[in-house]
């Protein structure tokens, strides 16, 4: 029977002298708190704290990186547990024979890494999953399942998160974080507010968002003014809940400003429902550069997730809904498209804007030039298709030389599966200071310095760029 290993040196350089130096560098950020400033954890999980269900739940069903790989391989989705109708695999044994049976599929990835991380590490068992060992190892996770130690309250202990922010719809109801506030988790279990939904103007449902909004809030959203003003209470309600970030997921960087009797015009359009695709984009921009002023009056740090075509296939949406592993990369352009909002609050002192991508070619040749001039503007670590060994070194590799270590923003998990949290940091902290080791070994860097900075990457970055404006 094969067995899981989790080598001590695994992802750390090649060569020998430059591997003896990571180690040294690896042994100061291995043991530092996680400091989780985008991810997509429900808050209820940890509320509840109720034990997970069983294996599949943990390790499968919610998780579109294990899925969509499957899936590609020809599986139904419904076999996984994805959905809602008659057809949907309901035992979760059988979804995860259907997940051992599909093993060798996420050799090279980094799916792969975490989640021998998650089952050696974090629940101690060691057996690979095979059509021959699915069942023995299912009964072995049901067991560490079934313990107190593996309820998520206590994993979040063990995991050593100082902080883990969620990302929420603006009109979630944010009752599991003032339960969290409740029990004295307020400062560690935060919101981050997510206004997608609200600035896609040809969304199904945006008319009848707009109108919650404007119910939550206590505004008249049937202005574009009013719009705004329930807007800006709304980041009021997630502030006093604890956040310390905005997330915008624009399918463009956009960032131009509309005339205000243009925006009103657009606006009052699509409450007609008489709106068209160069109009949508136009508001998606101008409501960019709004949520920049918005954030210079708050203080949250304003994160951006451009360049991804979301729900790439529109059956797929419709039978399973979204975040299926249908969101596909797009090229993207920043230079230009954010020069409005830059030219405006690139260098306003309360301003902080991280910007991630997940089209690579813009690194050196855009994204590390602005950041490594503009006071406000930090770069986000590699998400989605890039948080691998390969693509955390190529950012490194291509954003160092314009814009150094500290116009990054630190590591971010930027996942749905709680268990791999731990898994995909350590892996972050074993790529930088690998990265770091070899500037060392080529006498670029002392060994001081290259230590130092890995601690300010996995942590000190982070928690300084995302606390209070008020207290930077």
């Amino acid at each position: 029977m094969k067995r899981l290993r989790l080598h001590d040196d695994r992802a750390l350089p090649l060569d020998p002298a430059a591997r003896d130096i990571a180690r040294e560098i690896y042994a100061a950020t291995r043991s530092l708190p996680l400091v989780c400033m985008h991810g997509h954890v429900d808050a209820a999980v940890l509320a509840d704290d109720e034990p997970f269900p069983d294996p599949a739940a943990m390790f499968i069903t919610g998780d579109h990186y294990v899925t969509r790989l499957i899936h590609a391989a020809g599986v139904p989705l419904e076999w996984l547990g994805v959905g809602d109708g008659p057809d949907v695999e309901r035992d979760p044994r059988r979804i995860w024979r259907t997940f051992c049976e599909h093993w060798h599929l996420f050799r090279g990835t980094p799916s792969r890494f975490w989640l021998t991380h998650e089952l050696v590490e974090v629940f101690g068992v060691d057996r690979a999953p095979s059509p021959g060992t699915a069942d023995l190892l299912y009964d072995e996770l049901c067991e560490r399942l079934a313990e107190s130690r593996f309820r998520p309250q206590a994993l979040f202990e063990r995991f050593g998160i100082e902080v883990l922010a969620t990302t929420d719809a603006a009109l979630a109801d944010l009752a599991a974080h003032r339960r969290l506030a409740e029990d004295g988790w307020g400062a560690r279990v935060i919101p981050t507010f997510r206004p997608d939904s609200l600035v896609q103007l040809g969304h199904p449902g945006w008319a009848g968002e707009v109108a919650e909004l404007g119910r939550r809030t206590g505004v008249d959203t049937a202005t574009y003014d009013g719009y705004l003003a329930a807007l800006r209470q709304r980041r009021q309600d997630f502030v006093a809940a604890g956040a310390l970030a905005t997330d915008h997921g624009h399918e463009s960087a956009g960032s131009e400003p509309l005339p205000a009797q243009e925006a009103r015009r657009i606006y009052a359009a699509a409450l007609r429902g008489q709106i068209g695709a160069a109009e949508q984009a136009a508001f998606a921009g101008h409501m960019l550069f709004e949520f920049a002023r918005m954030s210079c009056a708050d203080g949250l740090v304003l994160q951006l997730h451009p360049g991804v075509l979301r729900n790439h296939h529109a059956g797929m949406l419709r039978r399973f809904g979204p975040d299926r592993g249908f969101d596909i990369p797009v090229a993207t352009e920043f230079t230009r498209a954010l020069r409005p909002l830059l030219e405006a609050f690139g260098h306003e002192p309360r301003f902080r804007m991280v910007v991630f991508t997940v089209d690579e070619t813009s690194y050196s040749r855009e994204l590390a030039p602005l950041a490594g001039v503009y006071p406000a503007l930090h770069l986000g670590a590699p998400w989605w298709f890039l948080d691998s060994p390969g693509g955390l070194r190529r950012f490194r590799e291509a954003v160092t030389d314009a814009a150094g270590f500290y116009r990054t923003a630190g590591f971010v998990d930027d996942t749905r599966a709680f268990a791999s949290i731990p898994a995909r940091h350590d892996l972050a902290r074993r790529i930088d200071a690998g990265y770091l080791a070899e500037l060392v070994a080529g006498h670029l860097l002392d060994l001081d310095e290259a230590t130092e900075t890995a601690i300010d990457l996995a942590y000190g970055i982070p928690r300084r760029l995302y606390q209070r404006a008020d207290q930077a």
